[in-house]
C-alpha cells in the first residue's frame, strides 16, 4: 500500500492536492480515498473525535493513513461486506471458459422453431418448411450452424482477453474486461467484486436464451437462401418440362412434312402410266370380302352436357407440398367445361401479355401460397382459372 487515490479515477494523488491531474477532479469538494476505498477526510475527522489518544497519536495516526497505512487495520474503520463467494474470479479470469452454455448447445430448441415459422410466414420459406423440405437437410443446417458458433466464440475470447487477436482486423474488437478495482469511498465495499457478482449470475441465467436467438438466427438465414436456390431449380424445372413438350410436338411435323417428299410423287406418278386395260383381272380377288367382326368401341362416359365427369383424388400429404403434388397428379380433375378433352398441363399458357404470360403451375403456386388475392388481374382474364381453384380445393 502507499499514498492515496483519486475518488473518481482511482489514480495516485499527493495528499495535499487540490485536483487529481489524471483527470482534474476537485478533491476540495470530495476528497481522497484509501486503497481501502475510505474517505481519507472521514478518517481524519474520525481520529480527531477519539478521546482515548493523545495530540501525538492522532497526528502519527493521520501521517499513517495518508501515507497508505492500512485503515482497518489501525482500529479507525470497518471492512465492507464482501459478497464475493469466489465465483466472480472463475467466470471473469483469463484462463475461465468463455461461454460454456453457447458450447455445449444441441440446437434443438422449439422455441427457435416456432420463431423461423412466424418470421417466414406468408413467404415461399415458410410453404418449403411446411411442406418439409428442409427435412433431409437438417443435418448440413446443424454443422453450419456449429461452424458459425466457432467464429462467434472465438470473437467473444478475443473481447474478453482469453486469446490474442490473430489479425489486425480482430483488434478493433472492443475489450470486454472490467477495472482491476472499484470500491465504495463511504464503506470501503468492493463494488467492482458485488457488480461483477450480479452480472455472472443474470448472464447464467440469459445464457439459454442468447443461444435461441442465435440459433433462430442462424436458421433462419441458411433457410432463406436455401429457399431461394430452390425456387431457382424449380424454375429451371418448368423450364425444362416445357422444352419436352415441345420436343414432343416436333415428330408429328416432321411426319407431316415426310408424306410431301419426291419418293411418294414418283410412285404416283408410275401409276398413272400404266393404262387401265393392261391392268390384269388377277389383280382383282373374285372372291368377295369378308366381313371382319367389329367389335363396339366402349362409349365413353357421358358427364352431363360440359362432357364427361372428372375423377376425384384427395391430398393427405403435408400442406406445404399440396402445389407440386396437384401439378403433378390432379390436373386431370380439373373442370372442362368446354368438352375438348384436351388435358391441362403445368406449362399451359391461360393469359398473354408483353410483360410475360400467366401459366397453369403459376395459378395454382400463387393460389397455394398467397390465396385468390395473390392471383393477378391477367391470370383471372381466363375461365379455367376459377376451375383451377375449385379442382385444388376439393382435393
Amino acid at each position: 500500500m502507499g499514498g492515496v487515490y483519486c475518488p473518481t479515477c482511482e489514480a495516485g494523488v499527493e495528499v495535499t492536492a487540490t485536483f487529481c491531474l489524471s483527470c482534474g477532479h476537485d478533491l476540495t469538494l470530495q476528497g481522497p480515498i484509501t486503497a481501502t476505498g475510505h474517505d481519507l477526510n472521514q478518517l481524519k475527522d474520525v481520529i480527531r473525535l477519539r478521546d482515548d489518544l493523545s495530540m501525538a497519536q492522532k497526528f502519527d495516526m493521520i501521517a499513517q493513513v495518508e501515507t497508505g497505512a492500512d485503515p482497518i487495520a489501525l482500529g479507525i474503520a470497518a471492512a465492507g461486506d464482501d459478497h464475493d463467494d469466489g465465483g466472480t474470479d472463475e467466470a471473469f479470469s483469463a484462463t475461465a471458459e468463455v461461454a460454456p452454455g453457447l458450447r455445449t448447445t444441441q440446437w434443438n430448441h422449439k422455441a427457435a422453431d416456432a420463431a423461423v415459422e412466424l418470421a417466414a410466414t406468408g413467404t415461399t420459406l415458410g410453404q418449403l418448411k411446411k411442406g418439409g423440405a428442409f427435412n433431409e437437410v437438417d443435418d448440413l443446417f446443424k454443422e453450419a450452424m456449429d461452424i458459425g458458433r466457432t467464429a462467434t466464440l472465438h470473437l467473444l475470447e478475443v473481447a474478453q482477453g482469453a486469446v490474442l487477436p490473430a489479425n489486425d482486423a480482430l483488434q478493433s474488437i472492443p475489450v470486454l474486461q472490467p477495472p482491476t478495482k472499484s470500491f465504495c469511498p463511504k464503506c470501503g465495499s468492493d463494488i467492482h467484486a458485488n457488480a461483477m457478482l450480479q452480472w455472472k449470475k443474470w448472464t447464467d441465467m440469459s445464457t439459454d436464451a442468447l443461444v435461441i436467438q442465435l440459433e433462430a438466427a442462424m436458421q433462419a438465414s441458411m433457410m432463406h437462401v436455401a429457399a431461394s436456390y430452390q425456387a431457382t431449380i424449380r424454375e429451371l424445372k418448368d423450364q425444362l418440362s416445357d422444352a419436352e413438350e415441345r420436343a414432343k410436338s416436333t415428330p408429328s411435323l416432321a411426319s407431316k412434312s415426310a408424306s410431301s417428299t419426291p419418293n411418294a410423287g414418283a410412285k404416283s406418278a408410275e401409276n398413272k402410266k400404266i393404262p387401265e386395260k393392261e391392268k390384269t383381272p388377277a389383280s382383282v380377288d373374285p372372291k368377295p370380302a369378308e366381313k371382319k367382326e367389329t367389335k363396339a368401341k366402349p362409349k365413353p362416359k357421358a358427364g352431363g352436357l360440359f362432357g364427361a365427369k372428372k375423377p376425384k383424388k384427395t391430398y393427405d400429404g403435408e400442406p406445404g407440398g399440396k402445389a407440386e403434388w396437384f401439378l403433378a397428379e390432379a390436373l386431370d380433375t380439373v373442370y372442362d367445361p368446354h368438352g375438348t378433352g384436351k388435358p391441362i398441363k403445368g406449362a399451359m399458357i391461360l393469359a398473354r401479355s408483353s410483360e410475360g404470360n400467366v401459366r397453369v403451375r403459376d395459378v395454382v403456386r400463387t393460389y397455394a401460397a398467397e390465396g385468390e388475392g395473390g392471383i393477378s388481374e391477367l391470370a383471372w382474364t381466363s375461365p379455367l382459372t376459377k376451375y383451377l381453384i375449385e379442382a385444388y380445393d376439393a382435393c
